[in-house]
């Protein structure tokens, strides 16, 4: 469905973020420009009101495509992307789930949230500190059609945060079957397994590999 006309602008703003979204749609096989939102020209604040990861994505997505239309920006066909993830942890409700970004407040250093978490958990025992990153990506066609895909990555909280790779909450995210947390990955290896990662590569084969 796509030609060398074609970009995707992403509906974010999180630089680190969008590095993993380029690095995982070019490991994907995804040759066009991927841009942000604000490389796009939008830059309007985007109200995330939806009570599920996919309603939250699905929102981001649209309000930067209406912008772009607005704006006619129609030299290229405009594929728009948005994701909202988040930790969902068992022991506390699923929380901090569709909040994560939120969760203490949006300027609160991850070290404070992590720190935070850990003492929420702090007497909580190991088979009860389960827990999953969950991401849902949302597509909005040059067409105005729509597309949604989900990945979780499935692991548990640590009883201490490790690593200086990833970011958010990736420092006390522990994958038992890598036996380290998810900081403590490569780029390459948490790109692999993450739930950013195959939501995206999802969506890659939905749009890209028909």
């Amino acid at each position: 469905m796509t030609n060398g006309h074609t970009r995707v602008v992403f509906a974010t703003g999180n630089r680190d973020k969008l590095r993993e979204i380029r690095e995982i749609l070019a490991e994907a096989g995804v040759e066009v420009p991927v841009l942000t939102m604000k490389e796009a020209g939008v830059t309007e604040e985007i109200e995330e009101n939806g009570t599920t990861f996919e309603e939250n994505a699905m929102i981001k997505a649209r309000a930067v495509a209406a912008a772009l239309r607005r704006e006619a920006q129609e030299e290229m066909e405009t594929i728009v992307l948005a994701d909202d993830s988040g930790l969902v942890i068992d022991a506390l409700d699923g929380a901090p789930g569709i909040y994560s970004a939120r969760y203490l407040g949006h300027d609160t250093p991850y070290s404070e949230k992590n720190a935070k978490i850990l003492q929420q958990l702090e007497d909580v025992p190991e088979a009860e500190r389960s827990a999953r990153f969950v991401c849902a990506i949302a597509a909005v066609l040059p067409d105005g059609g729509t597309e949604v895909t989900r990945g979780v990555m499935e692991g548990r909280i640590s009883h201490e945060i490790a690593g200086s790779g990833g970011f958010g909450y990736d420092p006390i995210f522990y994958l038992p079957e890598a036996g380290k947390t998810s900081a403590e990955l490569t780029e390459e290896e948490k790109n692999a397994v993450s739930h950013r990662g195959k939501a995206l590569r999802a969506m890659a084969e939905l749009l890209f590999q028909k």
